[in-house]
């Protein structure tokens, strides 16, 4: 590092202090990072250090222990220390003025944005030399990603999509060639009128080599066929199968522009982050189809429901799944006539949906094609099975009393009141038209995602 100039360090020790505790709490809402003493040193590079109830963190003379209400997954944890390594990348530069001048690139774009980047690629961010000479081709191509969202084509809005070559070794592709002439993925690509019909996001991407340029276009289906026998971590919504896989090795990440305005993004076999709503999520996928997987105790019910739901709601279609601890608890809140057990002749009425309940009683939901049962899920109401799949209802009003109030004090609306009440009987998964899907338990959102 060379000398450093006489900056008012106390505000900026004060305003990178308060930029670590917005960071943290954009991604991590139920994170709180509590100021318990001062720190043996004033280093400009995060130190964590792990204790017995839970974890510490030294910055700027500073001592802070992380406070949560339940312990934080793999990812949340690697999500911290990214928040914390680029806040303490800028820091640095910001103090050195020799270097100060050549680290421009590092405090262009949103703040957020550099923590994803560096959550998906912590490479540029390792050292100095890292930060001066290596580019940050995550954090261009979101940038990318974000023009081309504000942006039309004939009246249309934008899909696009890129895969970035990762630096790990992978059996099944080598390091794309570079082609004369190749140029960045920058945000000076989204001057070219027609780069945004290079590749839709869905079938195509573009790939992005290792020093940051675009070298070629891929269709993704073919490019993921050697990963075909693979299995992923967690069942992905079906359009976005191809994206997973295209991340399983090598290190690769994948980032998409949906029609819907949103950014997906994918690596190591499944999507770990969208931004939607103005706001970065960690979706934090595996831990959460894990939790799933448990509380169900039927793998085979709980992947295809999983399945399911997700591909509602990419399609932003509701749902709303039930699976009992014990069968005979449906009565308790399903109407007589929503019931499959009852027949006809002793419920029936011309018109009405149970002269159909024939098609669906005595079924068992894993039997099921799942897209069988994402039509049956357009019909109003939930889906009632118990723990050996075997189908309760469908398209039911389920009778569970009051509205139930959010912490807020607000009414929730009527599928999340329901999937509330429906989860003291048993596990329950609901869709919401925005695209969230929640997992309910004991009257409890467990997590929504």
């Amino acid at each position: 590092m060379g000398a450093t100039t006489q900056f008012p360090r106390p505000f900026l020790d004060v305003l990178y202090s308060d930029l670590l505790g917005r960071g943290v709490q954009h991604f991590l809402p139920n994170v709180r990072l509590n100021v318990v003493g001062s720190a043996d040193s004033h280093t400009p590079v995060v130190q964590y250090q792990k204790t017995a109830d839970g974890l510490r963190l030294d910055w700027l003379g500073v001592r802070y222990a992380v406070a949560t209400d339940r312990p934080l997954s793999g990812n949340e944890r690697k999500l911290l220390k990214s928040v914390s390594r680029v806040l303490s990348s800028r820091y640095r530069f910001l103090i050195d003025r020799e270097l100060a001048s050549k680290a421009l690139d590092l405090f262009r774009g949103v703040p957020e944005d550099r923590y994803v980047s560096g959550f998906l690629d912590p490479a540029p961010y390792t050292d100095v030399d890292s930060l001066l000479n290596t580019p940050d081709r995550v954090a261009d191509a979101i940038e990318v990603l974000r023009i081309s969202a504000l942006t039309t084509y004939e009246n249309r809005r934008i899909v696009t999509g890129v895969l970035v070559f990762g630096a790990q070794p992978d059996p099944c592709h080598i390091a794309p060639p570079k082609p004369p002439g190749a140029l960045p993925y920058s945000m000076a690509l989204t001057s070219i009128r027609s780069f945004h019909r290079l590749c839709d996001g869905l079938q195509t991407l573009a790939l992005v080599n290792e020093e940051g340029l675009l070298v070629e276009l891929v269709d993704v289906q073919r490019w993921t066929e050697v990963y075909s026998g693979f299995d992923l971590p967690v069942p992905p919504a079906s359009r976005y199968e191809s994206h997973c896989r295209a991340t399983l090795c090598g290190g690769h990440t994948c980032l998409v522009l949906t029609p819907n305005g949103e950014i997906k993004v994918f690596s190591e076999g499944a999507q770990v982050f969208n931004f939607i709503d103005g706001r970065w999520h960690l979706t934090d996928a595996v831990e959460k189809y894990q939790q799933w997987m448990a509380a169900v105790g039927n793998d085979k019910l709980a992947e295809k429901l999983y399945r399911v739901a997700v591909n509602l709601a990419e399609e932003r279609r509701g749902g709303l799944f039930v699976i009992l601890d014990d069968a005979a608890l449906a009565a308790g809140f399903i109407a007589p006539g929503d019931l499959l057990e009852r027949e006809l002749s002793l419920s029936g009425s011309v018109g009405s949906k149970d002269q159909l309940h024939y098609l669906l009683r005595d079924k068992l939901l894993v039997d099921l094609p799942a897209t069988v049962i994402e039509s049956i899920a357009r019909i109003d109401g939930g889906i009632v099975m118990d723990r050996d799949s075997r189908l309760r209802a469908f398209g039911a009003i389920l009778r569970l009393g009051s509205p139930v109030e959010s912490p807020e004090g607000v009414a929730e609306g009527g599928r999340t009141t329901a999937a509330i009440g429906a989860s003291r009987f048993g596990n329950a998964l609901k869709v919401s038209e925005d695209g969230a899907v929640s997992f309910y338990r004991d009257g409890h959102c467990v997590w929504e995602m």
